[in-house]
């Protein structure tokens, strides 16, 4: 059984819409596949609709941005099967609203260093529910000013460390997050600790008991890094998730559907703890 539990679509900084994330999904033989959006749940009754009509079964899922306030750092929440998903609605529209002006201070500053139009960057945002870096990216590629979404450009202006138009706000307290995951009824799975360094952060919410998984099927995380993260799942009973991280045009290293999988002993126990909220 092939379970990718990771993937984006144009609803936020993906490059493919529901329907041709699905039937790709279907190409693959991939039998269970979670559309996990950053911080919209708009995907999930057309999921369900052309999962059907695919012969693909859908988990409901969605990725929460959230901060590690202890050591000032992003994190990001799965959060699988909820329930009572109209509980995360103010969350979702909460985190797209901060990424929505971190996003139109990075757009000001990049067009005072390049002549490029908002319009040029807006449209390639119609779908989503919010506005990414690679939107201005890919602005900035039509008009010749780069040729890769993660070249030297990006590095220039976006690094998080350096870079010159690179704009971060605190998201929701992860403890708050984990909390309404909850309240929603939904299992919280850490994603891609390795890509923001939350190694600690898994440690601790994991001896707290508040966490329910770590995705540690990623292609952030090295052996070595997998590894540790096994350890620490083994150590608090953790489920452990695995996904492609698919973004399509968009990915930051080459990626496909099914590179990354979910065992069905752990999907069966995302199944059950969720029935069990």
């Amino acid at each position: 059984m092939i379970c990718d539990l990771h993937c984006h679509t144009k609803l936020s900084d993906g490059s493919l819409g529901i329907e041709a994330v699905i039937e790709q999904a279907k190409r693959m033989n991939i039998d269970w596949l979670s559309i996990t959006d950053h911080d919209t749940m708009a995907s999930f009754s057309r999921a369900d609709i052309l999962g059907e009509r695919n012969g693909v079964k859908i988990l409901r899922g969605v990725e929460l941005s959230a901060w590690d306030k202890e050591r000032n750092s992003k994190v990001h929440i799965l959060c699988y099967a909820p329930s009572k998903p109209d509980r995360l609605e103010g969350l979702c529209l909460k985190c797209c609203e901060i990424r929505k002006a971190c996003s139109k201070e990075m757009i000001d500053k990049v067009m005072e260093k390049y002549p490029i139009t908002l319009e040029s960057i807006l449209k390639n945002t119609t779908s989503s529910k919010s506005i990414f870096k690679q939107h201005i990216m890919r602005a900035l590629i039509d008009y010749g000013y780069a040729l890769e979404f993660y070249g030297d450009l990006d590095r220039k202006l976006f690094n998080p460390e350096v870079g010159s138009c690179y704009v971060e706000r605190e998201y929701p307290d992860v403890n708050f997050v984990i909390d309404l995951i909850h309240t929603a009824k939904g299992v919280a799975v850490m994603a891609h600790p390795a890509l923001y360094d939350n190694i600690e952060l898994l440690e601790d919410l994991a001896k707290k008991g508040k966490l329910d998984g770590v995705e540690i099927g990623h292609y952030s995380a090295d052996e070595n890094y997998r590894k540790q993260l096994y350890d620490i799942a083994e150590r608090y009973n953790l489920i452990v998730t695995g996904g492609s991280d698919f973004h399509g045009l968009y990915n930051s290293v080459p990626t496909h559907l099914g590179s990354e999988t979910t065992t069905k002993e752990n999907l069966d126990r995302i199944i059950k703890l969720a029935a069990r909220m």
